[in-house]
């Protein structure tokens, strides 16, 4: 696919013709659609708020229904999962010369390829379902939803974290696409170890790699120009009651993860297997970009009982079991 683009082998599904029956579909389909009823976000979350006793004082959700729509909408299938969900596509890049990769996936009738993190989440919480576990998903740098809605898709409930406007508007896309206002609650924050605000680099371009670092940011997309905005932060702790079981934690913060884990000492501390399975991202130069370490993040761990850390590619998985 490498020189797929290149203008002296034009692809025939974007010759004139195509893209001359292509637009008035497009057009007609944009019509149904706005002429559909809009989903009540505002009412699901207050409904989640009063079902699961989540008073989310430090931080109110992410109103999806008062958040300008992302145009043009198209979503496809996640391929290879167990609980298939629909992803809403993240970049058209520059339609018609060079469309972005899974657009011409999807007019090849392709289903979009699976991430890994999403048949990770399901692997773990089908194993969690066997075991008659149930608890919330905790999704902190939730992105465009991978890890989110593979869980909802599932039927658990899901706290998503995402500071990057252009993130959520996918993420409440997919809520709408999947059906799931009912298990998804977002928040527009940065978890952290305190309520306040802070400063997050975004790169033009990319709805990934955000980072508190702009150096962190920067990493794996050198030339791309990066923003800074201001975001609230919130400590998990505060978000949830110790009342309340969580299964699972993930955690891609790229290089925030100490902070994050520092203020969810109050989950991480509960005991044996009432304490949440953890995954988080373990790459060490974007630990140092934040300050921050791998031994630092471990030696944390150990402090609140997690013993047992595995490392898959660049993630960590934490468990903690019960000692007698």
């Amino acid at each position: 696919m490498a020189n797929a683009w290149k203008r002296d082998k034009q692809t025939r599904f974007l010759s004139p013709k195509f893209l001359f029956l292509l637009f008035p579909s497009t057009l007609l389909l944009l019509f149904f659609a706005f002429l559909t009823p809009r989903f009540s976000y505002t009412s699901t979350s207050a409904l989640i708020a009063r079902s699961t006793f989540l008073s989310f004082k430090a931080v109110s959700p992410f109103d999806c229904s008062a958040s300008p729509q992302a145009h043009p909408v198209v979503a496809n299938t996640v391929e290879g999962v167990r609980y298939p969900f629909l992803f809403s596509l993240s970049d058209f890049g520059t339609l018609p010369d060079k469309p972005h990769k899974n657009i011409v996936r999807m007019l090849k009738g392709k289903p979009f390829r699976k991430p890994d993190i999403s048949v990770t989440i399901q692997d773990l919480l089908e194993k969690a379902k066997s075991e008659g576990k149930d608890g919330l998903v905790v999704d902190v740098g939730a992105n465009v939803g991978m890890a989110t809605f593979a869980a909802s898709a599932m039927g658990f409930q899901v706290l998503a974290f995402e500071p990057v406007f252009e993130n959520l508007q996918k993420i409440c896309e997919g809520i709408y696409f999947n059906r799931v206002a009912d298990l998804v609650t977002v928040f527009e924050a940065a978890a952290s170890d305190r309520v306040g605000n802070i400063t997050v680099y975004k790169l033009l371009g990319r709805l990934d790699n955000s980072a508190i670092s702009a150096t962190g940011a920067k990493l794996a997309f050198k030339s791309n120009e990066e923003v800074a905005f201001q975001v609230k932060t919130v400590p998990l702790d505060e978000v949830i009651p110790e009342s309340k079981p969580v299964l699972l934690l993930k955690i891609d913060v790229q290089g925030w993860e100490y902070h994050v884990l520092k203020g969810a000492s109050k989950l991480l501390s509960r005991k044996g297997s009432q304490a949440p399975y953890l995954i988080y991202e373990e790459d060490e130069r974007l630990l140092q970009a934040s300050n921050s370490t791998v031994e630092k993040i471990r030696g944390f761990l150990q402090s609140v009982g997690y013993h047992d850390c595995t490392r898959h590619g660049t993630d960590a998985h934490c468990v903690k079991k019960d000692r007698s």
